[in-house]
């Protein structure tokens, strides 16, 4: 199963994510919220943001195997998915952010999600 790879990656980024939450809560010594600490606040939103991404791409991932969409389509959503996760939550999580870094991490995990969603429409259908 190549979702079964992807979410391994995915879940990985997820773990480094937390870790890094509660390290800087630990640092900060806030429990809940973030302190008023602005590097606790970007490393709470890069983890809050990829959690309300990824699920959504996994299903479709999964959804696209149990269709039998190509295995390029898959790939390619899947690489996106993690890529784009990656590039997004490594600038939004720095004080100094590169705006330019969450727009580029934006477009690709949107794109792992546009292209997933009409293939999945697409094979639904009978067209593919």
């Amino acid at each position: 199963m190549i979702t079964a790879a992807y979410a391994g990656l995915l879940g990985l980024v997820f773990l480094v994510l937390t870790v890094r939450v509660v390290t800087r809560r630990g640092a900060v010594k806030a429990s809940l919220g973030d302190g008023g600490d602005i590097l606790l606040e970007r490393r709470i939103r890069a983890h809050g943001n990829f959690i309300e991404f990824v699920p959504l791409g996994l299903i479709l991932m999964i959804l696209l195997e149990m269709q039998s969409v190509s295995i390029w389509i898959v790939h390619l959503v899947g690489i996106c998915l993690l890529v784009g996760r990656v590039i997004h939550a490594v600038n939004i999580s720095r004080e100094n952010e590169s705006l330019g870094g969450r727009i580029v991490g934006m477009l690709l995990t949107l794109t792992a999600l546009g292209v997933a969603s009409i293939a999945a429409l697409v094979r639904s259908f009978g067209v593919m």
